[in-house]
């Protein structure tokens, strides 16, 4: 570990949390819409016309790994990358990025593939009531919130920590 720290110091605690949390967001990602998918094949196989609400319900879970891009946009924006100077980062200052990734990195890989049972099992309302189709979104919707509510607080950790 103490190697680590002296090869690369605090921009690669810095960059680990920033690849944490887009990494671990789109494993949670592919995982929902890929649960989400299969579930809605054997729909689409007997009732072809359901495919647009089948695919909204599969895309519902994707979200999260874009939200993990967000976090790792604003993170390289904080450290300096897109300015042409990276940052010199203390050990400290990595620690805290890195910390400020948690949220979202945590909350996306865990709430979609939440979000992508919850999806699954609202396939089963497309197949059998497709009129009813809105309620499965609306309850996809509400493990969303848990999502945006990481992006928020990986966000304003970022934003609000000073470096320097």
């Amino acid at each position: 570990m103490q190697a680590f720290f002296e090869s690369f110091g605090g921009i690669g605690l810095a960059y680990l949390g920033a690849a944490l949390a887009v990494a671990l967001c789109c494993v949670g990602s592919a995982k929902g819409t890929g649960m989400t998918g299969e579930a809605a094949t054997g729909v689409i196989s007997e009732a072809p016309e359901q495919f647009s609400k089948c695919l909204i319900l599969q895309v519902l879970p994707g979200t999260q790994g874009l939200y993990g891009i967000v976090a790792w946009f604003m993170v390289l924006l904080k450290i300096g990358v897109f300015g042409g100077s990276v940052a010199t980062l203390t050990i400290q200052n990595g620690l805290a990025i890195f910390c400020a990734c948690l949220p979202i990195a945590l909350g996306g890989l865990l709430s979609a593939i939440a979000q992508g049972r919850v999806a699954t099992a609202s396939i089963n309302i497309v197949a059998k009531r497709p009129e009813e189709s809105t309620k499965g979104i609306i309850l996809c919707g509400i493990v969303e919130f848990y999502a945006i509510l990481s992006l928020l607080a990986t966000i304003l950790l970022v934003m609000l920590y000073p470096l320097g």
